[in-house]
C-alpha cells in the first residue's frame, strides 16, 4: 500500500485516518487512492495491495517484487543476466524502470531496443548475431530470458548435418561466418581447399554428409555446370583455375597459329568454336568467319584485311577517302561507310546532302543546295549571308524573321520571290491600295506603323 500524504489526510479529514484504523474500512480507502489498474500479469493481485505495498514503508517495496520475481533475485545474487551485470538494474529500485498501475494491456518492461547493450546479458552480440533482429531470437509474448543461448536450440532446423554431428556446432563453426569451419583442417585431405574453394559450404561437395569418395577433379563437381557441354574435354585445369573461374589461363597465342588480338582477344571461345574444340580445325581468314558480316557481299574479294583491322570492323579503314571526290571533312569522317555506301559499288553513292539527309525543317522551302547555309561541322551551325548572297538585304524588322516567314512555298527547285514591300504585305496594307503600291516612300523595315519625316 502507498504511504498516506499529508494533503489527502488533511482533504478527507479524520474520516481518512478511521479508515486507517480498521482492516474493512482500510480497503475501502484502497479502492479511493488506487491509482489505476495493473497490468495484466499482476491482475490477480490487485485485490491485495500488501503483495505488492508495505503501509507506510516505501522503501520495503523493491523487497516485495523480488520475493515474487524470484529468478531476478537469483540473477542479482549470482551477478548473472542483465539485472545481475547492468550496474543501475542491479542497484535500482525496480519501480525506476517498471512502472505499474496504468492498464491491462501497458508494457511494464518499456526496453528501448535501440540503446539496450545486450552485453550485460548471459548472451553477448557478437559477429552475425550482432545485424540480427531482436525478434529473430526473442518470441513473442515470451520473456527476454527464455530466449535459447545454444547454437543448437536456434539453428537446429537449418542443420546441414541434421544432427550427425552432435550439437556442439562451435566446436566448428563460429559467430563470424557460419559457413566457415575453424576446426577441420582440410589441407590435410587429398583435396586441399584453395582459393574459392575455401568459402564453399561443405554440404555442396558432401552431399548426404558423405565424405568418403567424394570425386577430387573439377568435372566430378561441376559438370552439370559445364557451359561446353564435353566439348571442350574433361581437363578444366587447362584453362581455368579456382581462383577466378571466369579467368582462363589457357595462351592462345602460344599453343596456336592463330594469335588473339583486337577484338579477337574478348571474344568467346565458343564464338569461334562451335564443334569439338580437339577435333576441328578452323580456318583463320577473316572471310572464313565474318561472311556472312560482309557488307560488299564478296564485291571487294576476300581480302578483308586491306581496309579494315582486329582491333574494330567498324573503325576508321585504312582506305583513304580523301582521294575521292568527296573527301571525309567534319561529321562526315566519323560516319560508317555502310551509312552511305548502300551497294557494295561504291561509286553509285550520291554526293548531294539532300540524297542522305532528309529535309525535314525547311521541307524542299529553300531549294535542296543545303550547302549554301550548312557544313560538314554540325547540321545545326549554319551561316547565310543574305545580304551578300542575295538581292535583298535583311534590313530593320526583316532581320529577325524566321525563313520559312517569307519562304513559305515547299518543295520549290529554284528560290523566287518579290522584292517589292507589297510583294508580300498587300494584305497589311491599311490604305487598300488607295496610295499605291510604293510603300517605302512613306514607311521604312524598322515599323511599318512608323512613317518617314
Amino acid at each position: 500500500m502507498r504511504p498516506i500524504s499529508v494533503g489527502l489526510v488533511l482533504l478527507l479529514g479524520p474520516m481518512a485516518l478511521l479508515f486507517a484504523a480498521s482492516g474493512e474500512a482500510q480497503t475501502l480507502f484502497e479502492k479511493l487512492v488506487n491509482p489505476g489498474p495493473v497490468i495484466e500479469g499482476h491482475a490477480k493481485l490487485e485485490n491485495d495491495c500488501t503483495q505488492c505495498h508495505e503501509k507506510f514503508q516505501r522503501q520495503s517495496q523493491p523487497k516485495l517484487c523480488l520475493d515474487c520475481h524470484k529468478d531476478i533475485a537469483a540473477d542479482r545474487t549470482l551477478q548473472r543476466g542483465f539485472h545481475g551485470k547492468d550496474r543501475n538494474a542491479a542497484t535500482s529500485d525496480c519501480k525506476h524502470c517498471h512502472t505499474d498501475h496504468k492498464g491491462r494491456t501497458f508494457d511494464v518492461v518499456q526496453l528501448d531496443r535501440e540503446t539496450f547493450k545486450h552485453a550485460a546479458t548471459n548472451f553477448e552480440l557478437k559477429g552475425a548475431h550482432a545485424s540480427v533482429r531482436c525478434d529473430g531470437c526473442h518470441a513473442p509474448q515470451t520473456k527476454f530470458r527464455k530466449a535459447a543461448n545454444t547454437c543448437i536450440a536456434c539453428h537446429k532446423a537449418n542443420d546441414p548435418h541434421k544432427g550427425n554431428l552432435g550439437t556442439a556446432c562451435e566446436k566448428c563453426h563460429s559467430e563470424e561466418n557460419w559457413r566457415k569451419s575453424q576446426m577441420f583442417d582440410h589441407a590435410k585431405t587429398k583435396f586441399p581447399l584453395v582459393s574459392a574453394h575455401r568459402d564453399v559450404a561443405c554440404v555442396s561437395c558432401h552431399a548426404g554428409e558423405k565424405y568418403k569418395g567424394t570425386g577430387v577433379t573439377c568435372i566430378a563437381c561441376h559438370s552439370i555446370q559445364d557451359k561446353h557441354a564435353g566439348r571442350y574435354g574433361q581437363k578444366c585445369e587447362t584453362c581455368h583455375a579456382p581462383s577466378k573461374w571466369a579467368t582462363i589461363s589457357f595462351n592462345h597465342d602460344k599453343a596456336t597459329k592463330f594469335a588473339l588480338r583486337g577484338r579477337h582477344a574478348t571474344a568467346k571461345c565458343d564464338a569461334c568454336h562451335t564443334g569439338d574444340l580437339y577435333r576441328d580445325k578452323l580456318a583463320t581468314s577473316c572471310v572464313s568467319c565474318h561472311k556472312k558480316d560482309d557488307p560488299h557481299k564478296g564485291q571487294l574479294g576476300v581480302a578483308c584485311e586491306k581496309c579494315h583491322k582486329d582491333t574494330g570492323w567498324r573503325q576508321k579503314v585504312a582506305f583513304d577517302h580523301d582521294v575521292t571526290r568527296f573527301p571525309l571533312i567534319g561529321l562526315h569522317a566519323a560516319v560508317p561507310c555502310e551509312e552511305c555506301h548502300k551497294t557494295p559499288r561504291f561509286k553509285d553513292a550520291p554526293q548531294a546532302c539532300s540524297s542522305c539527309h532528309k529535309d525535314t525543317r525547311h521541307e524542299g522551302r529553300l531549294t535542296q543546295a543545303c550547302a549554301r547555309c550548312h557544313n560538314p561541322n554540325g547540321w545545326s551551325r549554319w551561316r547565310f549571308d543574305h545580304t551578300a548572297q542575295t538581292h535583298f538585304p535583311l534590313t530593320g524588322a526583316h532581320q529577325d524573321l524566321d525563313c520559312h516567314a517569307c519562304h513559305s512555298t515547299k518543295a520549290v527547285t529554284k528560290i523566287v520571290l518579290p522584292a517589292t514591300c507589297y510583294g508580300c504585305h498587300s494584305a497589311d496594307d491599311a490604305h487598300r491600295g488607295g496610295f499605291g503600291k510604293s510603300c517605302e516612300q512613306c514607311h521604312n523595315t524598322k515599323s511599318f506603323r512608323q512613317q518617314r519625316p
